[in-house]
C-alpha cells in the first residue's frame, strides 16, 4: 500500500518574459554579427543594440518604486464630514526620484467602502522636467459610510513600450459620509404633544430655561450681554454664549428598526437612516432632547439630552449603522422598557406594518407611552394602514421619499 504524497509539483514559470528574451536574442545576434562578419555596419548595429539594451536595463532603476507623493482632499463647504450624494475632490502630487527618462505615468487610485465596494480611478499624466506630476479628479456621488484610500499604483514604460515598471504608494486616508438629510421646519405632532394642541408658539420659546449652565454654544445675534461666556470667548477668539438647562419635558425617543428582513432593498434602509438623521438635526437646531434606540449587531442607546456631544454621537452612529438586526420591534422595546420613562414620545422608524406593528404600538400604549409610526417606504394604495392607526389614536406618516418628510411632519397626513 503506497502512502499518499503531499508533494505538489509547481508548474515551471520562466523568470524572464518573452520580451526580455527577444531583446537578449537581438543583442546576441548583433554581437555575433560583429564577431563573425565585422565591418562598419556590424559595429554600428552592435553599438545601437548596446545602447538600447543599457537603456532598457536601467529601467529597473527608474525610481518608480521609490515614488513619493501627497494626497489632498477638497470637500467644498462640507468640512470633514460629507453628506451622502456629494462628491469629493482629490489631488495627488507625485515626485519620481532618479534620472531615467519617464515618458508618461499611469496612475490608479482606489477608494474602498467599509462594505467592500471599491471605486477605482485611473489617469495618465506626463511628468515635468523635475519628474513631478499632479493629478486631480472628483469622485461620483458617494453613499453613506466610511471610505479608506487603498494603495496608489504608479506604472510607467520605456519609450518603446517594451517593458513595464510598477511602483506602489501608501497614502492612508479615510473619509466619512453622513446620511442624506432634509430640512424640517416644524414637527407638528411633537409640538402638540409637548405643549398641548391649544398652543402654537415654537417649542423652544414655550420651554423656560433654568439658571443651571449646561455648556457653551455659538453666539446668536440678539443674545444678552449677561449670556456671553467671556472665558470661552477669550480662548477661542470667537463669541461664545452660555447654554442653560431647560425645564424638564416628556422624554422623546427615536427607534430605528434594523431588522434586515424587514427592508426590501438597501435604498429603503438608507431612507430610514436619513429620516432618523433629519429628525436628530431638527432636534439639535431647536435644542430639543431626543434619545435614540438602535439595536442590531450592536446595541446603541442614547439618553434624551441636549448638546452637541449627543448630536455628534448620533451622527457617528448613523455613518456606520447597518440593517443587521434579528430581533423584532416588540422584543427590542421590551429590553429597553426599564430605560423608557412613562409619558415619553416614541417614534418608530420602520417599514413594518400589520399585526406585528399593531402589537408593538399597543404594548407601548400599555406602558403609558405616546407612540408615532414613520412608515418607511409605505406602498401607494395602502393608505388604509395610516387611517387605521389614526383611528387608534396613533399618528402615522407614510414616508416614500425623503423630500416628503417636511410636508408630512408639518401637518399633511401620509
Amino acid at each position: 500500500m503506497t502512502k499518499p504524497s503531499f508533494v505538489h509539483r509547481l508548474p515551471f514559470r520562466p523568470r524572464f518574459s518573452r520580451k526580455f528574451w527577444a531583446v537578449a536574442t537581438a543583442f546576441a545576434g548583433s554581437l555575433g554579427f560583429l564577431l563573425f562578419q565585422g565591418g562598419k555596419l556590424a559595429l554600428m548595429l552592435f553599438v545601437m543594440m548596446t545602447v538600447l539594451s543599457v537603456y532598457l536595463l536601467l529601467g529597473q532603476w527608474s525610481g518608480i518604486k521609490r515614488t513619493q507623493g501627497v494626497r489632498s482632499l477638497s470637500s467644498g463647504d462640507y468640512g470633514s464630514l460629507l453628506p451622502a450624494g456629494s462628491s469629493l475632490g482629490v489631488t495627488i502630487q507625485l515626485h519620481i526620484p532618479g534620472i531615467w527618462p519617464i515618458p508618461y505615468l499611469f496612475i490608479k487610485d482606489r477608494l474602498v467602502h467599509k462594505s467592500g465596494r471599491e471605486l477605482a480611478f485611473e489617469a495618465t499624466v506626463v511628468p515635468d522636467w523635475r519628474r513631478r506630476a499632479e493629478w486631480e479628479y472628483r469622485t461620483p456621488a458617494m453613499r453613506r459610510g466610511r471610505y479608506t484610500f487603498g494603495q496608489t499604483e504608479c506604472v510607467t514604460e520605456d519609450v518603446f513600450g517594451l517593458f513595464e515598471h510598477k511602483g506602489g504608494l501608501e497614502l492612508p486616508q479615510s473619509v466619512a459620509v453622513l446620511p442624506q438629510t432634509v430640512q424640517i421646519r416644524e414637527w407638528q405632532q411633537y409640538n402638540q404633544m409637548m405643549k398641548g394642541t391649544s398652543h402654537h408658539s415654537s417649542t423652544t420659546r414655550a420651554v423656560r430655561e433654568t439658571t443651571q449652565i449646561n455648556g457653551v454654544r455659538e453666539y446668536i445675534y440678539g443674545d444678552r450681554l449677561s449670556r456671553i461666556h467671556w472665558n470661552a470667548t477669550a480662548k477661542t477668539g470667537t463669541w461664545k454664549s452660555k447654554e442653560f438647562e431647560r425645564e424638564s419635558l416628556p422624554k422623546s425617543y427615536l427607534f430605528l428598526d434594523r431588522v434586515g428582513q424587514a427592508y426590501g432593498d438597501p435604498d429603503q434602509f438608507e431612507l430610514a437612516v436619513s429620516v432618523a438623521a433629519s429628525l436628530f438635526q431638527y432636534g439639535s437646531e431647536r435644542g430639543l432632547a431626543l434619545g435614540l434606540v438602535s439595536t442590531g449587531a450592536d446595541d446603541f442607546y442614547l439618553e434624551p439630552k441636549t448638546g452637541q456631544a449627543l448630536y455628534q454621537a448620533a451622527q457617528q452612529h448613523f455613518i456606520d449603522v447597518e440593517a443587521d438586526g434579528a430581533l423584532d420591534i416588540r422584543h427590542v422595546l421590551k429590553t429597553k422598557v426599564h430605560q423608557l420613562v412613562p409619558g415619553s414620545f416614541v417614534t418608530l422608524i420602520s417599514p413594518m406594518s400589520g399585526e406585528p406593528m399593531l402589537q408593538a404600538l399597543a404594548w407601548l400604549k400599555q406602558q403609558q407611552m405616546n407612540p408615532c409610526h414613520l412608515w418607511i417606504g409605505g406602498a401607494r394604495g395602502k393608505e388604509a394602514w395610516v387611517k387605521d392607526l389614526y383611528a387608534r389614536g396613533v399618528p402615522c406618516y407614510a414616508v416614500r421619499q425623503l423630500s416628503e418628510l417636511p410636508g408630512l411632519l408639518g401637518g399633511r397626513k401620509g
